[in-house]
């Protein structure tokens, strides 16, 4: 969470606005004008439209004319991620030997400022809608691997930033007090771990646990999604919990 200090001499406004113009477009702006993306960006709109433009002539967007829209060319550099990241390709195995011992989707995902990321994962084998594909980012507090990792950070950051954004329910079950979501988070620390359920999607449990590094410091989370059913909290945490927790620390050494 915390960046590194950078000279002054040493900082590229102009990669700055274009990364922003790219971040700009969502799920609710997939489609926007010079004006839309200026006011997304705090650019002016000439400013926003040679961006925009610049992009279009690299092959990062494309325009009708009037409206602009990403293309897949994008996409590379998130997946340059996962093909130069060391972690994802080495949890790998150990996630494929987690999933076929306890039979469900897990996963590995760090922060990126509040938001979770799913940067490695490994399917069950039977048929199930908790999945999330790579390089998923949902908001931390909704799920269980983003508070096993916000419990381990600054509390006064995470104090900061709860009282800063507006949560809102994806399900009848999400949590949106702001003291309820810092308990939670509080109590993943002393318990070395978190289960929640339905609170991005109703039918869904997942049950997690901090990855720590040699150093003891905390670089990801470890995490298992499975449906509800039948089965209690306490029954599917006895099941998943202790292969999470075996999976982690034996990991410890090589992360």
């Amino acid at each position: 969470m915390t960046k590194p200090e950078l000279d002054k001499r040493d900082w590229i406004a102009g990669l700055e606005k274009g990364l922003a113009i790219l971040e700009a477009f969502d799920d609710q702006h997939a489609r926007m004008t010079p004006t839309q993306a200026a006011m997304r960006t705090g650019l002016t709109r000439t400013a926003a439209r040679r961006y925009l433009l610049t992009l279009a002539h690299l092959g990062y967007v494309q325009t009708d004319g009037k409206l602009f829209n990403l293309t897949p060319r994008v996409l590379r550099m998130g997946w340059s991620y996962f093909e130069s990241a060391r972690l994802p390709r080495i949890v790998q195995p150990y996630l494929q030997q987690l999933s076929a011992l306890i039979h469900e989707s897990v996963y590995v995902s760090v922060l990126d400022d509040w938001d979770l990321v799913i940067i490695a994962r490994n399917g069950s084998t039977r048929v199930m809608t908790t999945g999330f594909v790579l390089g998923a980012r949902v908001p931390a507090a909704l799920m269980s691997g983003g508070i096993a990792m916000l419990a381990y950070m600054n509390e006064a950051s995470v104090r900061g930033w709860l009282e800063a954004t507006e949560f809102k329910p994806f399900t009848p079950l999400t949590i949106t007090n702001k003291d309820r979501l810092y308990d939670k988070i509080r109590q993943a620390r002393v318990d070395g771990y978190v289960a929640i359920e339905q609170q991005l999607q109703m039918g869904v449990r997942g049950v997690a646990v901090p990855m720590k590094n040699r150093h003891g410091e905390v670089v990801a989370a470890l995490s298992a999604n499975m449906p509800i059913g039948k089965e209690t909290g306490e029954a599917a945490l006895a099941r998943v919990l202790q292969p999470l927790q075996e999976t982690a620390l034996s990991m410890l050494n090589v992360i």
